[in-house]
């Protein structure tokens, strides 16, 4: 019978998938195809299809006692296990965090050292400390009568270059670069390392 209802149900499972979104199942029961009713099990789903078996060393839960005996009716604590039963008197913590440390209820205060005090007075700011410059000041009256040079108007004009449509080629070597020759300490700079350089034993 298990097996059965296992074929039915993946068959079933099958044809939902295979129905479209459009015509939902109004029931939960259907009719079962007759290609599922003259189905035959093969010796794989037979295999599937048997109960699990318990692990070596499962044991079944023991049974709950029903009535406690005499001597656990009767029992009286002793001093001890009132004892052991109060709960436990937890110290006041002060602030929250990790670097939180006890405070006793016997909190004596405590005076603070000359050099704890004297590391506790702020800082003074320096004799030439002038602080955060005024957004509005006045302009002195040499640069309002300044008069640009030439060298600096010719360095404040942009550099006027074609676009890239207008036959700009970005990378042109210039004649400067093509004659340059360079320096010894760029030549020793070029050199390879010796701890990388590999030596061929045949050449």
């Amino acid at each position: 019978m298990h097996l059965f209802m296992t074929l039915v149900s993946s068959h079933s499972y099958f044809q939902l998938l295979s129905c479209p979104l459009s015509c939902p199942r109004l029931s939960p029961t259907w009719k079962v195809s007759e290609w599922a009713l003259r189905a035959v099990a093969s010796d794989r789903l037979r295999r599937l299809a048997q109960p699990r078996l318990h692990a070596a060393g499962w044991q079944p839960e023991p049974p709950q006692p029903n009535s406690l005996n005499r001597l656990t009716q009767t029992a009286a604590t002793t001093t001890r296990i009132c004892q052991l039963a109060q709960p436990k008197r937890r110290q006041l913590l002060e602030g929250c965090g990790p670097k939180t440390k006890a405070v006793t209820m016997t909190h004596r205060p405590c005076k603070a050292s000359a050099h704890i005090e004297l590391l506790a007075t702020p800082k003074l700011h320096h004799p030439k400390f002038e602080g955060e410059r005024s957004v509005c000041w006045s302009v002195s009256r040499a640069a309002r009568n300044s008069v640009a040079s030439e060298r600096l108007l010719e360095l404040s004009v942009p550099k006027e270059r074609n676009a890239l449509f207008e036959g700009y080629d970005p990378y042109v070597v210039t004649q400067a670069a093509r004659s340059a020759s360079p320096s010894p300490r760029i030549r020793r700079l070029c050199l390879p390392l010796p701890r990388k350089c590999c030596t061929n034993p045949d050449g």
